[in-house]
C-alpha cells in the first residue's frame, strides 16, 4: 500500500510511570461512574502490586493507545482458577488494527500460564468483537449499585 503508515505497537505490563496516561484511557472507558484521580491513583498502585491482577498496555513510541485489566481468582464452578477481564479499551483512532485482539491474546497467554480454566468477561457494547475473536455468549450480566 503506497503511503500507508506502519505503526509499531509494543505490549507490556503497566508500570507506575503509566499512571497519568492510563487514567485518561480509563476515564474514556467509564460510562457508569466518573473516575476521580484520588481513587484511581490508589487503585492503580494496588493493582500493580496485586499478584492476582494483570494490567497490560499497548503503546506506540509516543503514547499508550490501549489497555486490558484482568483478575485471576478461584471458583467452585470451574474447579479452579478463572481469569476475568474487567476492562479492555483501545483509543478510537487505533481500533481495527487488532490491538484489542492482541491484548486479549496476551491475557489468554497469562491465563494459560496460571492454568486458568477459562477467560470470561461482561460487555454491553462489544459483543461482536468478542465473538470475532472466538468468545461465546454465555450469561446475562446483573448489577446492583451500592453507592449513591
Amino acid at each position: 500500500m503506497k503511503g500507508a503508515i506502519i505503526i509499531h505497537i509494543n505490549y507490556r505490563e503497566a508500570v507506575l510511570q503509566d499512571e497519568m496516561e492510563l487514567f485518561n484511557l480509563a476515564a474514556s472507558l467509564a460510562t457508569s461512574y466518573k473516575i476521580n484521580m484520588k481513587d484511581y491513583s490508589r487503585i492503580f498502585k494496588d493493582l500493580l502490586c496485586d499478584k492476582n491482577a494483570d494490567v497490560v498496555i499497548a503503546e506506540t513510541e509516543s503514547r499508550i493507545v490501549g489497555y486490558v485489566l484482568v483478575f485471576h481468582h478461584s471458583t467452585f464452578y470451574a474447579n479452579g482458577l478463572i481469569s476475568w477481564v474487567e476492562e479492555l479499551f483501545v483509543l478510537d483512532d487505533f481500533r481495527g488494527m487488532k490491538i484489542g485482539q492482541n491484548l486479549m491474546e496476551r491475557i489468554e497467554e497469562k491465563a494459560c500460564k496460571r492454568e486458568s480454566k477459562l477467560v470470561a468477561l461482561a460487555t454491553r457494547r462489544a459483543s461482536g468483537f468478542y465473538k470475532a475473536i472466538g468468545y461465546d455468549e454465555s450469561a446475562t450480566y446483573f448489577k446492583k449499585n451500592l453507592s449513591t
